[in-house]
């Protein structure tokens, strides 16, 4: 009676998040710097809306909640990704994890992004055309990360992760010709829980992402992207009699520092533990909304090797793709 009374509760809670969701207008309600680290960075994930605080248990999982690796099933698990992000920038990342058994499990993860060539100009009167070009302008951003989870019961994780984040948006020129680095850097914390009530496969948890000090550049400051998530998800094919089969479906309630609330969803069907085929779906959002892509794993000898492939519709811009391969044993 207790676990229904905790399902029924969670559900409630997220269906009041979907009505107040719903309800607002997206708008952006205050001031977040370093956006990158908001890109979905694996292309699992990213056919899944991000919908993800639950839905992960490897390698990946430290990219929205810190927790999820203390349920990694294999003893080591590496992802890496890349994506095609709007107008020729690509961000490429990786996590590696390793299972420690009862001492928990430790994970080294980044991301790094690639601006691609960004022609550089200062003004110039003298000149016909008013400018004079610098030739490219040299910008960065990357983060790297340390996460530990542990299981603290058979049902409950906790995991929290520590990373270093920096940005690097090129070299002004001053009225004096002098130079200067318009660059930005400091530590940010995720934190999260996950929990197992023992009803099949349902589960919700919690992550905090992007807790960090403010940044500024020049005068002005702003904060990361601090983002707070809840989310449930189960296998629906648990109170059925099909095998060889699953159907997770994953709920996540967010809400960004910058924006209003928002509800992912998303969906991935497998089919004996070797094609997967994915959907997902965000609210209250300005330029994303569906989202696709499927997977495929294979394994000989003990040694699991994976790939995925993500499609993203973003409005006003082309398609964006996501790869992502993943090895484990």
């Amino acid at each position: 009676m207790r676990q229904i009374k905790i399902i029924v509760g969670m559900i409630l809670l997220l269906a009041l998040i979907a009505t107040s969701s719903n309800a607002q207008e997206m708008k952006k309600i205050g001031q977040a710097g370093i956006q990158f680290l908001k890109i979905d960075p694996t292309a699992r994930s990213a056919a899944m809306a991000g919908a993800m605080t639950l839905a992960s248990s490897d390698a990946s999982s430290v990219f929205y909640n810190p927790a999820g690796i203390g349920r990694m099933s294999p003893k080591f698990d590496l992802v890496a990704g890349n994506t095609r992000w709007i107008a020729d920038i690509a961000y490429n990342s990786i996590s590696v994890a390793y299972s420690f058994g009862s001492l928990g499990t430790f994970a080294l993860h980044g991301t790094f992004a690639d601006y691609g060539d960004i022609q550089g100009a200062v003004r110039a009167p003298q000149l016909e055309q008013g400018f004079e070009l610098t030739g490219n302008v040299d910008v960065s951003a990357y983060y790297a990360g340390l996460t530990y989870s542990r299981n603290l019961m058979h049902n409950f994780a906790v995991g929290g992760t520590v990373k270093y984040v920096s940005q690097h948006l090129g070299t002004s020129v001053l009225n004096d010709n002098s130079s200067k680095k318009n660059e930005v850097s400091g530590f940010g914390f995720d934190f999260g829980t996950i929990f197992y009530p023992g009803w099949n496969s349902f589960g919700f948890g919690i992550s905090i992402r992007n807790f960090g000090p403010e940044l500024e550049y020049e005068q002005e400051s702003f904060e990361m992207p601090l983002t707070f998530s809840i989310g449930v998800s189960m296998n629906l094919l648990d109170v059925t009699s099909l095998e060889n089969q699953k159907l997770l479906v994953s709920v996540d309630a967010e809400h960004p520092r910058d924006y209003t609330e928002r509800l992912k969803f998303g969906a991935e069907y497998i089919f004996m533990d070797v094609l997967a085929l994915r959907a997902g779906y965000k609210t209250n959002h300005d330029i994303e909304g569906f989202f696709g892509g499927f997977g495929l794993d294979a394994k000989l000898s003990g040694v699991g090797a994976r790939i995925d492939y993500a499609y993203s519709d973003i409005q006003f811009f082309d398609a964006v793709h996501r790869f992502t391969i993943g090895l484990s044993y």
